[in-house]
Order: structure tokens, then sequence, then C-alpha cells
């Protein structure tokens, strides 16, 4: 099947960041998760996002400087997002993806990982099938402009260093990147998303 299609066909059965919040929502209070394995720790973390973009979707302010550019951006594209519930990364960049979306007028459009085989293989990260995946799509022609994530810069430096020294992620240090993203505060997410943008007029 040719990208294209892929890509159309994920879209079409996609749904707004509003209602994947309230499908997390929901998962959350059934105590379940999104994708194929569902589990204990899966919907621990699911609870756990929940409550991050819950308090992101509040709190997250776009930059004064950034926000003039967003206003008169004015590409025919949307952003397609691959995601599951239980991704403590999605959960942490999704709100700012949506903030800097609805800023510039651009159609937000969420599908799920393990539903979507086809279109995640075709944007995998070092061979992995790593989320969450922004897919920036030319409405024109259907095809994908440039891709964003899984995670932002600095945070995807974090753990290239890390594997590099230890060969693998510690529980201890998947504290320490969400102690990170608190810092943050979406401003490297946003930084990416809007140098995304300007490569794109």
């Amino acid at each position: 099947m040719e990208l294209q299609q892929i890509i159309k066909d994920a879209a079409d059965k996609s749904i707004s960041y509003e209602q994947y919040r309230a499908f997390v929502e929901a998962h959350t209070v059934n105590g379940t998760n999104s994708g194929s394995e569902v589990t204990e720790a899966l919907a621990e973390y699911t609870k756990l996002n929940n409550q991050r973009m819950k308090r992101l979707d509040k709190t997250l302010k776009i930059l004064p400087e950034n926000q003039e550019f967003l206003n008169s951006f004015d590409k025919d594209v949307y952003f397609l997002i691959i995601t599951e519930s239980w991704c403590g990364d999605a959960a942490q960049t999704m709100p700012m993806m949506n903030k800097v979306a609805q800023t510039a007028c651009v159609d937000f459009k969420v599908v799920l990982r393990d539903e979507n085989p086809l279109l995640m293989d075709q944007f995998l990260t070092n061979g992995g099938r790593a989320i969450a995946k922004l897919i920036l799509v030319d409405k024109n022609t259907g095809l994908p402009v440039t891709t964003w994530g899984p995670r932002p810069t600095k945070a995807t430096q974090l753990v290239a260093d890390e594997k590099a020294a230890k060969g693998a992620l510690s529980p201890e240090f998947k504290q320490e990147l969400q102690n990170w993203y608190n810092k943050d505060k979406g401003k490297d997410t946003e930084n990416d998303l809007i140098n995304m943008l300007r490569e794109v007029l």
C-alpha cells in the first residue's frame, strides 16, 4: 500500500485532541489502558498521564514571541499524532503540540499506535515503534512534510547519553526524565515545533 493511502486510512479514523483526552480519562476511570497489551502497570501509567495532561492543559502557555508567528502561519498542513494512553513522553508533549496547533489553526488528529501498525512502521525511530510521533501532513498531497518525536531535542539527548553510558534506561532515569519535563514546562517541545513549522514555510 502506498504511503499516501496508509496516511489517509489512519487520518480517516483519527480523533481530536479533546476526544483523546476523554478517551484517556475513560481508561483512567476503568483502570485500563489503550494498546494491544493491557496490564496493571500500563493502566497505572495511563492514570498518571491523565493527571499530567490535565495539569499541562491548564498551565502551558505559548511564548509571546512565538504567538505572532503561529497566528500568521498559513500552510495547508495538519498534525497526525501516533500515541497510546500509557506513554509518558506523549503525556508530556501532546498538550504543547495541541497549544501550538490551536494557535496556528492547524488540525490535530490522533491515532493509536497498535491499531495502525502500517502507519507506525513507516515512521520508526532507530528501528523502534517509539511514540509520541507527530507527522506533519500536507493537506494537498496527503504526504508527510516532516516528522517530530518521540521526544523534544534536549530529552532525546538525555536519553541517548544514558543509553550510551549504561546500555538501558533504568526506572530511576525514567523518573529523572519526568522531572526534567516538569521543570522544562513544555518549552523545548514548543521550540522544536516552532522550528519545524518555520522550516516548512
